[in-house]
This record gives C-alpha cells, sequence and structure tokens, in this order.
C-alpha cells in the first residue's frame, strides 16, 4: 500500500506544476515524468496522452532533447504493452536524434533496449549485434555500470538459445565487474541468472548455491522484491527435487514478503504453488483451501494462464478423492479458459503479424528510397568527377599543343608562308589526335590486361581452396571403407557451408583389446585389413568454417590418426584427453604472444559388436539414442577439445548397452543452427522431432529427406554454418 500512496502522491504534485507550468521545457520534463508515473501502474494509454503532450510541445520548442525523450517514452510504453514492432520504430527514432546529439551513454543505453526488444522477439542474432553494439561504446567510454548491464543481457540471450557455456561465461564477466565496482545490487542479479541457468540444465544444487548466494546479497542491502525472486526460485527448486517439506517452506517465505509488498501476482504464484505442494504429500484438505484462495485471486486480477492452471490443479486433487463430478467441473473450467486464452492469444497474434507486416514494409520503403538516393548522388558525383578531369586534361593538351604551335610559328615565319603555316597546324592537329587515340588504346589495354589479371588471380585462389577440398576430402574416410568394415546399416550427411569445411568425420575398424574390460589401454595393431568388430567413428565441429576451419580440420584428422593407430590408445575419453593436449600444445608454442581457444566439438563412438556395447566420449556436442519409438539425450560434457576457461577435466567415458533395431544419431551443430525462411534457428528440438519421425525408414531414405528438410528450412536464407549428421542402426 506504501508505494501505491507514494505513487498517487506523485501523481498529484505532478499535475499540479504542469497547472502551473508555462509550455517550456519544464512543462516536457513534468509531462514526461508524468508518464512514467502511470507506466508504473500500468495505466498505459494515460501514459501515452502524456508522453505525447510532452512531444507536442517539445516539437512547438524545437527541442531535440525533449523530443527523444517523448519518443524514448512512447517506445518504452508501447513495449509493455507487448507492440515490439512500434516500440522499435519509437526507439530508432530516439537513436537518430541522441546520434546527432552525440550522447554516448545514452545510445549505449538505448542499443541495450533494442537488443532486449529482439529478444523478446526471440530474433537473437539481432538482440546479440545490438548487445554488442551497447558494449562498445560502453567499452570505450569505461563505464563500468554500462558493461555489466550488456554482460548480463547477452548471458540471458545466449541462456535463451540453450548455449550455456556462452551464457556462464559472461554472467561470470558481469559478475567480475559488479566485484569490481562493489556493486551488491549488480551482484545479487547476476547470481540469479547463474541459478536460473542451472536450473534450466537440472543442476538444482547449483542453482540452489547460487540463489542462495543472491538472497544473501539482497538479504543486505534490503531489496525486498529480490529476496521475495530468490525464495520463490528456491521454492521451486525443491520442489523440482520432490523435496516437498523445503519447498513448502520457501513458497511460504515468498507468500508472507509478496503480501507485504502488495504483490498480487506474487501472491497468486506462491498460492497456486502451495496447493499442488500440499496435492503431493497427499494433504488435500490444506491443498483445497490455498488453490481455491489462488482461484478467487488470479479471477479477480485476469490471470487467466495462471487460473486455467489452478483449475487443472484442483480438478486433479478431485480426481485423487474420488470427487468425479467435481474433478470434471474444475476439468471443464479449465478447457473452457484454454479456449478462451488461445482465441485471446490468436488475436493479439493477429494484430501483432499485421503490425509487424506494416512495420517491415515501412522499412523496406524507407531503405529503396535511401539506395535510390544514395544512388542518385553516387551517379552524379561520378558524372561531375568526369566533368572535372575532362575539363583538366582538356587544359593540359590546350597548353601542349600551344607550345607545339608557338614553336612551329617562330620556325615557319622565317621559312614558309601562309599556307605552308596552316597545312602544319593541320598536321599537328592530325598527329594530336593520332596521339589521344593511341593514348587512349593503351589504356584500355592495361584496364583489360589488369581485369584479366585479377580474374586469373581470383581462378587461381579457387582452385587453390578447391584442390584443397580434394586433400580435405581425401583424409575423410570413405563411404566404401565405412560400408565394407560397418557391420551396421548407416548413412552420412555431409554438407560444407564453403568449398572445404571445419566439420568433419572420421572411422576406422581396429581389432578389439582384450576383454574390452577397460583394464588395458593400449594394444597393438594388426597387420590386416579385414572386417574387425571394433569400429571407431568421429563427428566433429572445428573452429571456423571455410579455409580456417578445413586447417582445423586437416590438424584434428592427423592427431585422431596419431593418438587411436600409431599411439594405440583404445578408450575414447582418453583419445579426447590426449588430443585436446596436442591441439593446445600446437596452438599455444612457447614464447607465442596471443592465446588461441581454437578446437572442436564432437562425439567419439567405439561400437564393440561382439558384446553389443556402445563406449562413447562427447566435447559439447550430445548423441541420440532411438529405441522402441523413444529418444534418448546423452548428454555431452561441457567443454571443447581445445584451450577453454574453466579448470580442465577429462572426457567422460559412457556406455550403453546395445539392442537390435537400436538408432545412434550424432550431428555437429549446424543443422539445428540453420535460420529458416521464419527468421528463426531450426534448434535441437525440432531436429529431433524429425529424427524420431524417420527413424524406421532405410538409413539412404533417411540422409535424403534430411537434406530435402535442411534445404526446404533454409530456403534462399545463406546456410550459416558446415552440416555433418550420421545415423547408424544396430
Amino acid at each position: 500500500m506504501g508505494n501505491v500512496f507514494a505513487q498517487n502522491k506523485n501523481i498529484d504534485s505532478l499535475l499540479t506544476l504542469i497547472k502551473s507550468d508555462k509550455s517550456d521545457t519544464n512543462t516536457v520534463n513534468h509531462l514526461n515524468r508524468l508518464c512514467w508515473e502511470y507506466l508504473s501502474v500500468g495505466l498505459y494509454d494515460t501514459a501515452l496522452h502524456y508522453s505525447n503532450a510532452a512531444l507536442q510541445i517539445s516539437q512547438q520548442l524545437n527541442s531535440k532533447k525533449g523530443i527523444a525523450n517523448s519518443y524514448y517514452n512512447i517506445g518504452a510504453i508501447y513495449y509493455y504493452q507487448g507492440n515490439s514492432s512500434k516500440a522499435l520504430e519509437y526507439y530508432f527514432k530516439v537513436l537518430k536524434i541522441q546520434e546527432g546529439l552525440g550522447d554516448k551513454i545514452r545510445i549505449a543505453k538505448l542499443l541495450g533496449n533494442i537488443g532486449v526488444v529482439y529478444a523478446e522477439q526471440n530474433n537473437y542474432p539481432l538482440a546479440l549485434e545490438y548487445y554488442f553494439k551497447a558494449l562498445k561504446i560502453a567499452e570505450e567510454l569505461r563505464n563500468k555500470n554500462l558493461i555489466g548491464y550488456e554482460f548480463r543481457n547477452i548471458g540471458n540471450t545466449y541462456l535463451d538459445q540453450a548455449d550455456y557455456g556462452q551464457a556462464l561465461d559472461y554472467y561470470l564477466k558481469a559478475s567480475k565487474v559488479a566485484e569490481d565496482l562493489k556493486d551488491k545490487k549488480m551482484q545479487a542479479f547476476t547470481f540469479g541468472c547463474i541459478g536460473n541457468m542451472y536450473r534450466t540444465q537440472g543442476n538444482g544444487s547449483q542453482a540452489l548455491d547460487y540463489y542462495f548466494k543472491s538472497l544473501k546479497i539482497a538479504e543486505g542491502f534490503g531489496d525486498k522484491n529480490a529476496i521475495a525472486a530468490n525464495i520463490s526460485n528456491i521454492g521451486i527448486v525443491y520442489a523440482d527435487q520432490a523435496n516437498y517439506p523445503q519447498a513448502l517452506d520457501y513458497n511460504f517465505k515468498a507468500l508472507k514478503m509478496a503480501e507485504e509488498l502488495g504483490d498480487k501476482s506474487g501472491i497468486v504464484t506462491c498460492l497456486g504453488s502451495i496447493g499442488p505442494l500440499y496435492i503431493k504429500i497427499g494433504k488435500y484438505k490444506e491443498a483445497e483451501q490455498y488453490l481455491k484462495k489462488a482461484i478467487a485471486l488470479a479471477d479477480s486480477i485476469g490471470a487467466l494462464d495462471y487460473l486455467r492452471q489452478f483449475e487443472i490443479s484442483l480438478s486433479q486433487l478431485y480426481d485423487d478423492t474420488k470427487k468425479y463430478n467435481l474433478a470434471l467441473i474444475h476439468y471443464k473450467k479449465s478447457v473452457a479458459l484454454k479456449d478462451t486464452i488461445f482465441s485471446q492469444e490468436n488475436k493479439k497474434q493477429l494484430v501483432r503479424k499485421a503490425m509487424n507486416y506494416e512495420f517491415d514494409k515501412k522499412t523496406e520503403a524507407i531503405k529503396a528510397e535511401n539506395e535510390k538516393q544514395q544512388a542518385i548522388a553516387e551517379e552524379k558525383n561520378r558524372q561531375q568527377k568526369i566533368v572535372i578531369w575532362s575539363v583538366l586534361v582538356g587544359l593540359l593538351l590546350v597548353v601542349v599543343f600551344s607550345g607545339f604551335i608557338f614553336r612551329s610559328l617562330r620556325i615557319t615565319r622565317k621559312q614558309k608562308n601562309t599556307i605552308e603555316v596552316q597545312k602544319n597546324e593541320v598536321s599537328k592537329q592530325k598527329e594530336a589526335a593520332d596521339n589521344q587515340r593511341i593514348i587512349a588504346e593503351g589504356l584500355r589495354e592495361v584496364s583489360e590486361k589488369q581485369k584479366e589479371l585479377v580474374e586469373e588471380k581470383q581462378k587461381e585462389i579457387i582452385q587453390s581452396i578447391t584442390y584443397a577440398k580434394r586433400i580435405q576430402t581425401a583424409l575423410l574416410t570413405s563411404d566404401g571403407y565405412i560400408k565394407e568394415h560397418l557391420p551396421a546399416e548407416h548413412f552420412v550427411l555431409f554438407k560444407p557451408k564453403d568449398i572445404v569445411s571445419g566439420d568433419f568425420y572420421w572411422a576406422i575398424s581396429i581389432a578389439p583389446f582384450p576383454g574390452w574390460d577397460m583394464g588395458s589401454n593400449k594394444i597393438k595393431l594388426p597387420s590386416t585389413t579385414k572386417k574387425q568388430n571394433t569400429f571407431y567413428m568421429m563427428t566433429a565441429d572445428c573452429t571456423g568454417h571455410g579455409v580456417p576451419g578445413a586447417f582445423m580440420s586437416m590438424l584434428n584428422i592427423s592427431y585422431l590418426h596419431e593418438n587411436i593407430v600409431e599411439r594405440g590408445i583404445r578408450l575414447p575419453h582418453d583419445i579426447l584427453n590426449s588430443q585436446r593436449k596436442e591441439i593446445i600444445e600446437a596452438l599455444n608454442p612457447a614464447g607465442s604472444i596471443e592465446e588461441s581457444k581454437d578446437g572442436m566439438d564432437c562425439t567419439l563412438c567405439v561400437y564393440d559388436f561382439d558384446k553389443m556395447l556402445l563406449h562413447f566420449a562427447s566435447a559439447n556436442n550430445p548423441l541420440w539414442l532411438v529405441r522402441n519409438q523413444e529418444l534418448t539425450e546423452y548428454k555431452a560434457d561441457k567443454m571443447p577439445v581445445g584451450k577453454y576457461s574453466e579448470e580442465m577435466r577429462s572426457f567422460t567415458l559412457q556406455t550403453i548397452a546395445l539392442q537390435k533395431g537400436d538408432v545412434i544419431y550424432t550431428s555437429t551443430d549446424g543443422f539445428a543452427d540453420q535460420f529458416g525462411v521464419t527468421g528463426k534457428k531450426l534448434m535441437k528440438k525440432k531436429m529431433k522431432e524429425e529424427l524420431l519421425k524417420i527413424h524406421q525408414q532405410p538409413m539412404d531414405e533417411q540422409k535424403e529427406y534430411l537434406d530435402h528438410f535442411f534445404e526446404s528450412w533454409k530456403g534462399n536464407h545463406e546456410q550459416v554454418d558446415d552440416v555433418t549428421v550420421i545415423g547408424v542402426r544396430i
């Protein structure tokens, strides 16, 4: 209640000031502040009214700063209303004005806000582009507060894309900035973000560790909102871990704080969490009591999605207590709410799509007009240059010819008559014209030779890269070898982004080591090339693509051959450990100034067909097993085969007992990371759905389907990365 009273008091004070104000900059400032007061209590139409009034006066005063502030407020209002297209339209207007004013701090903050809007649209590439622009300016200004803020934004964006390694990297950078600034609020917020990341990964213990760190700091500076958020998050983790007593304890603490803060949304969330927890422990009376409270409050504030969830929970409670009539009534209520929400969301989506379409049309029209004006200006400039150079050349020729004529007149004045002089002048002019023609032909010949030289060099470069492709292809294991030595149906889909690739696949059939008991790590290779029942297959993605990626792939293939064939290392995790050591030493020689973190992400599989076992080790890329119509994902170690910032630890050896009919899939990230006609990435979830859909088809047909699906998804977009997908049916 205290916050509401303070806000009302501020609004009344500002309204009084505005009545006594003249139409000047003070009025503009008071109107913009009033806009924010109404925005903070969710009265968006009223806030928009006052920001438009501020804009009108600013335009009359020709106050660029006032116009920029008004545009910014209008953009913020549209953002909170969920109208991201209009928010971007006004933010870009502000950006144009601020760039003219040269206020770099405001520009950096605005770029960050634009990034936030793009993140809300799930347009992660553009979000990151604007975050990094903001970060660059913040670093130029050495403004650590802005730097820490952008580090968190970038971390959140990587978390949304399930890129946990990058997310953690930027969260830790933000944490370091907060530590340097002794900014407790920033530190608490950053620890909360790290906790969210670990909770998303299903790592409850790590999540709790960071939530408790964040809670302790928030309690230190008395931020009740931050305290309540951490307590609620801790309760969620305990519920996920089936630690219901602890979950209830923290939910009740969060409920008490939400009631003290007057946070109705927080109260609804806590009541709705406590009810299902009581169902879990069989306290149905208490569960019914809290769920009914949650339903009443959710209904009063119009929280339809919460209301639907609570009706489902209440239906479950009545079903568990054999009150089937009540269970059916509340189930029907949840279905009706779902239809209502779906209808409302459809309307919102239609409005958003229409607005996005109009915004895109305006953007394209402005862009086309700018390009047209730029082309006209460039053509005009080119023509002016031609005229200037023509005049200069003409003047030069006049001077030269004048010299010749003057000299000729002096000689012929003594020796020839007037007619001979005229003939000489004509002759000289003809000679000059011939000279001009010869010079023009010479220049044209030189230009053609330069063009031929450039084309020849380009041709040589492409031929060199094409030849490099032949070398790289020779190092990849041939289809013939795999078919001969792998006693299982399989496919390999390999689609380089450029002529050469940073992805590679490699395989070799080797005699099984004694008993495959993990007791022996080395064995002398046989001299024969007969089919063996132990088959090694690597699916790998090296740093970069094109020529740099190809160099890395050939380096890694060389070390694989050295570690497995020459050194006789057999266990997949030991092979990756040795591979990592070789890569780090090769790319970071003694005395080097810059540290190289290049390496590869990969999955190394060892199939033991005698014992029907699959042993494997993975770096960042998971392995998928489809069995009995279900897809199981085996997590990879979250580290590359190369140098990285955290403490080096051994790769993990994983083993699967195979069954006939199992299908094993390994893949690099190029397939899932491809942008499609929707402007969004394919993502691993969609890729797994497609694999599960086709896993029973013959492997050749699966390869053809995945290739066609990838090209259809990509459409006219450029392929963003190399693609490798391998499937093996046992």
